[in-house]
């Protein structure tokens, strides 16, 4: 199974975008949400992937962030809804919107997204209702430019709970190492 794919894009499409890792361009599908977040073709991206083996093929549904993979898995496990209208839900909101709307049992404006009926999107708020508490939005990002960026911020004197705790409230998506570190450094003194 695939976790995530790590590499260029270079092919971005509002409905699909491919990422060449190892020499091999995978077409991974979007949703809207996602494809705006992207960085342009030929920057490097990493993407979150959920996979669907069919008859007719292996599907990759890409993410930016943890929050919507987990909301794209708990709509595919509502009756007569797959990936496709799963990505299509997304598209119409944002997690945290979307999120707002299933809480909030309103189930007509889930049905203006298109594809969306009112009986489907009754049965997502009475499905889904009690499952989203524990899901938190929260961005990927490469591990080891975390790690590079803590152990600076520690051999500048910083306790690792210092820098974990100012790392938790950087948003990290399109940034180097420079960058984060800056960042971190900003909010650091400042404290």
């Amino acid at each position: 199974m695939i976790n995530y794919i790590k590499g260029i894009l270079t092919v971005k499409k509002p409905d699909y975008i491919v990422v060449e890792s190892c020499g091999i361009g995978y077409q991974i599908y979007v949703s809207l949400t996602t494809y705006s977040s992207l960085p342009s073709e030929g920057s490097e991206v990493l993407i979150l992937i959920q996979q669907f083996v069919k008859d007719n093929g292996i599907f990759l549904y890409g993410f930016l962030t943890e929050g919507e993979k987990k909301i794209f898995n708990l709509l595919n496990k509502v009756s007569k809804i797959g990936p496709k209208l799963a990505l299509a839900i997304l598209s119409g909101f944002d997690t945290e919107k979307l999120k707002e709307c299933i809480l909030s049992r309103d189930a007509v404006r889930l049905s203006t997204i298109p594809g969306i009926g009112r009986k489907t999107a009754e049965r997502i708020v009475l499905e889904l209702k009690d499952k989203l508490g524990d899901i938190e939005e929260y961005q990927v990002v490469d591990n080891s430019v975390v790690d590079d960026v803590i152990s600076a911020l520690m051999n500048l004197g910083y306790k690792k709970q210092e820098c974990t705790a100012v790392l938790k409230e950087i948003d990290y998506q399109n940034k180097n190492f420079e960058e984060i570190l800056k960042e971190s450094l900003k909010k650091l003194t400042k404290s």
